[in-house]
């Protein structure tokens, strides 16, 4: 196949860039030296040029599976065939032991029989558009670009062809073979592939890191293999130096195949900061939620204006606020999804629902973590008094539609969550504050949302004032508390929703649209497929209602089932599910696996009683 399905790959990574693996034993996509670099291997956006580097078993009929060792983020690609069974271990080594620089470790092992591979490593440097140069040495092979140099140092020999490199070898049953490409200085020599015993002694100190790190986890429910995954993939998606958690390693993985709808996903969006510090608190892991937390505080306290609003909605892993979108159109896209993009042009909207998740992550954070120092406190009672004075804006909403602005009915209750945990915020520590100006405007977001974000029609909650569309994004009423579960409006509201999307509803066999992109004028062409992380806020929301409605909590356990159906075999989940099941969009999906976190916690405390 010249496309592997998306939820055939498996990632690493070292917390500052992650690389794809397929089944097929193909690194198809790895961005050096960091998550939003230009890509070194993009065949994943296009087979012929984008470039990689593949081992795998010479013989004609071999199986493919894939695993990760035990609680840890090293992956596994097992070939199975007649003559022998072999594995490819991949990881990027990481704590204490592990290399300066940037490090990926492939390792070739015959574990029963005998059989023959051959190797291909061919780069494809700044997302195939730069040239470079491969040239042989003693130690292995290096590749020049004009801004990166890489060595591949291998304990095979292997020969220049054409740009790459490529080579073949036999491994009888017990016996490996290591690949090492490493970031290198211009006119350094490749480096050496470490011998039997030292790539061992590398091996086992990542798998040690990557257990001893998951040992914090305090998940002991039902789905606790479903969590442990993702969050060893929440791990590999926080950039190490800044703290920052990219929504996804990709760019360009289409939601739809062969269509337009095409983003770039390297980038720490502000909304997903409540539900990260809420995942990575509620599991026990409060070291991940601090380093957000801090990242958070650098963005919040620069106080920059976009569109007329101290935050934008995303930022890049180091702070970074210029995300200029543009096209590469050499490439064909996955599966000819074009075009190809880099940069995010959504950075530049409004979204006024950044504030709300903001002012949650910060009270979780004070309330479970860290208590707010006063300094910060000054800079987020600016943001808030800036929010009483400009939540009645139309905005672009949370899906980043390139439409006209409206008044988005996500965004106005997100505009009261900010005041409400404000004012509940200065409560708790007797932080001076606005109160009486920062209650009345949380009041009036409150009846304003009641008055004109319902709809008699629908006898439903909808997208935006005046109109009559649905969306998921509804489903977080109850769950930021800006309304009870049981209450009739939103018990109204999640049935709507969960009603087939074939009888006007958004819900397909357990799954959920976003909203009915045929209906809404977004800007946007092309298709989309249905999105995980609705699906999960869709369980969230008949689990809290179920706490006195039986059938509710049973329909909620019978859709977190059916969607861990829908993951990779790997346990990982992109952006969307596609008709016919296959994971769309990036991937994997860091808010999906968030989603996935949070109801599984609050699932099991259903289930419970608790």
């Amino acid at each position: 196949m010249p496309y592997q399905p998306i939820e055939n790959y498996g990632v690493i990574g070292n917390m500052r860039t992650a690389a794809l693996v397929g089944l097929d034993g193909s690194l198809d996509w790895l961005c050096l030296p960091r998550f939003d670099s230009p890509s070194v291997f993009g065949a994943l956006l296009d087979d012929r040029k984008g470039g990689f580097f593949r081992i795998a078993p010479t013989a004609e009929g071999v199986r493919h599976k894939q695993y990760y060792w035990p609680d840890t983020n090293i992956l596994v690609t097992r070939f199975l065939h007649p003559d022998g069974v072999a594995e490819i271990e991949d990881y990027m080594p990481v704590g204490p032991g592990a290399p300066p620089a940037d490090q990926l470790v492939r390792r070739a092992r015959v574990v029963r029989g005998r059989l023959a591979f051959t190797v291909e490593c061919r780069p494809a440097f700044d997302y195939a558009r730069a040239k470079h140069e491969t040239r042989v040495d003693e130690y292995g092979v290096r590749f020049d670009a004009p801004d990166l140099s890489l060595g591949l140092a291998s304990s095979v020999p292997l020969r220049p062809d054409g740009t790459g490199a490529a080579g073949t070898f036999t491994l009888d049953e017990g016996a490996s073979a290591a690949f090492i490409l490493r970031v290198i200085e211009r006119d350094a020599p490749s480096g050496y592939c470490p011998g039997t015993a030292e790539a061992e002694d590398r091996f086992r100190e990542t798998v040690a890191f990557w257990q001893r790190w998951l040992s914090k986890c305090t998940y002991q429910g039902r789905w606790r293999e479903a969590v442990h995954r993702s969050a060893l993939a929440l791990k590999l998606l926080t950039y190490e130096p800044t703290g920052a958690i990219v929504a996804a390693p990709t760019t360009s993985l289409p939601e739809g195949i062969g269509g337009t709808r095409n983003w770039d996903y390297r980038y720490c969006w502000l909304r997903d900061a409540a539900f990260t510090v809420y995942a990575f608190l509620r599991i026990g892991f409060t070291d991940e939620a601090a380093r957000f937390m801090d990242w958070l505080a650098a963005r919040w306290k620069e106080h920059e204006s976009h569109c007329g609003a101290p935050l934008q909605l995303m930022y890049a892993v180091d702070g970074r606020s210029d995300l200029t979108e543009y096209e590469l159109p050499h490439l064909d896209g996955y599966m000819g999804s074009r075009p190809v993009r880099v940069g995010n042009g959504a950075h530049g909207q409004l979204q006024l629902d950044v504030y709300g998740e903001l002012m949650d992550a910060v009270y979780l954070h004070n309330k479970y973590a860290r208590p707010v120092s006063y300094d910060a406190w000054v800079s987020l009672r600016g943001l808030v008094d800036w929010v009483a004075d400009n939540w009645d804006r139309p905005d672009e909403g949370v899906w980043e539609t390139r439409g006209a602005r409206k008044d988005h009915v996500y965004s106005r209750f997100m505009c009261w969550v900010a005041l409400d945990r404000g004012l509940r915020l200065a409560d708790k520590r007797a932080l001076p504050a606005n109160r009486a100006k920062w209650l009345a405007a949380r009041d009036a977001v409150y009846e304003q949302v009641m008055a004109k974000g319902w709809s008699e029609t629908r006898k439903s909650f909808v997208q935006s004032y005046g109109a009559d569309n649905l969306d998921a994004s509804l489903l977080l009423m109850p769950l930021t508390f800006f309304m009870a579960p049981d209450d009739p409006r939103m018990l109204a509201t999640v049935d709507a929703i969960r009603a087939p999307a074939t009888k006007g509803g958004l819900a397909a066999d357990g799954l959920v649209y976003r909203y009915d992109y045929r209906a809404t004028h977004d800007g946007l062409d092309g298709a989309e497929g249905t999105f995980n992380m609705c699906s999960f806020w869709l369980v969230e929301a008949l689990t809290r209602a179920g706490r006195t409605d039986p059938a509710r909590l049973a329909e909620a356990r019978l859709r977190f089932e059916q969607m861990l159906g829908y993951g990779s075999p790997l346990g990982l989940f992109g952006e969307q599910t596609g008709t016919s099941g296959q994971a769309l969009g990036n991937f994997p999906q860091g808010f999906t696996q968030l989603a996935l976190i949070s109801a599984a916690f609050n699932l099991d405390r259903a289930l419970d009683g608790r």
